[in-house]
């Protein structure tokens, strides 16, 4: 009953704390939640190291697979914020002497 109630409390301080995040600070920090979020997948690995029942195989892989999304999907996000600040490739003169498109 107390890892029950554990859970809970968590489940309910993370959604406080994660809905009083301004938007302007968003994007910056999934790169940071990248780093918690493989934790989450090396804690799944170390329940699925350890486990000896099919629900702790269960959970253990949810919690693998949820962790490698949340990964793969952060770093898409990160890619794609970089991507905006990059500096875009000036288009080349004509060599044709013309100097025209």
């Amino acid at each position: 009953m107390t890892e029950i109630t554990i859970f809970v409390l968590a489940v309910f301080v993370g959604f406080e704390v994660i809905s009083k995040v301004p938007t302007t600070l968003h994007t910056p920090l999934m790169s940071q939640t990248n780093a918690i979020h493989g934790i989450v997948m090396l804690a799944g690995l170390i329940v699925l190291g350890y486990a000896d029942d099919g629900l702790e195989y269960v959970i253990g892989t949810i919690a693998v697979a949820f962790g490698a999304i949340n990964i793969v999907g952060g770093f898409m996000v990160t890619d794609r914020m970089l991507g905006m600040f990059a500096k875009k490739p000036k288009p080349k003169a004509s060599s044709d002497g013309k100097g025209g498109a």
